[in-house]
């Protein structure tokens, strides 16, 4: 697990790529693994592979979301405030799950927030994704996680780089 953590990074360029069916079954089953609080599992989690919507939903926001278009595999994470008041809490841990699966699998990835963020200085992102998708008003958009083969190097961060000093020890 630890070798996982340190070669993740975030990858924002993919290979012109498809991802393998078997790829995308095993990140589907890590989602569904996922720890939630007391069990409820407020997520739900979108699985898109087609070009044209990867496209779409690249203009989720006015910066930080344009990689998705080159993605192999864009996951959109919701939650359900209905279902659980730590749903953000949940979604972010089913987030990470999702990118440290996809690392082990030789995928490249990257979270790109959405919740709280702006489309346009009108429309929230989270409003445009829920008009693309069709989605309910009471689906929250947490995040988008774009995946694929990785078209980018990126050396780990060296340990010596971590910042220890943000452990309190008694």
């Amino acid at each position: 697990m630890l070798d996982i953590l340190r070669g993740r990074r975030s990858i924002r360029r993919y290979k012109d790529a498809r991802i393998d069916e078997r790829i995308i079954e095993q990140l589907k089953e890590a989602a569904l693994r996922s720890p939630s609080s007391r069990g409820i599992n407020p997520w739900r989690f979108l699985f898109i592979t087609d070009k044209e919507k990867l496209e779409v939903l690249s203009r989720a926001k006015e910066s930080g979301s344009g990689f998705l278009k080159g993605a192999g595999l864009g996951v959109v994470i919701l939650g359900q405030d209905k279902e659980s008041d730590v749903w953000i809490e949940d979604c972010s841990i089913a987030s990470i799950i999702l990118q440290l699966a996809g690392q082990s699998l030789g995928l490249g990835s990257c979270w790109i927030q959405i919740r709280n963020r702006m489309h346009n200085s009108s429309q929230s992102s989270e409003d445009y994704i829920r008009e693309v998708l069709d989605l309910p008003k009471e689906s929250r958009v947490e995040c988008m996680i774009a995946f694929g083969y990785p078209d980018e190097i990126k050396e780990p961060h060296p340990r010596s780089e971590l910042e220890y000093g943000k452990i309190i020890e008694e």
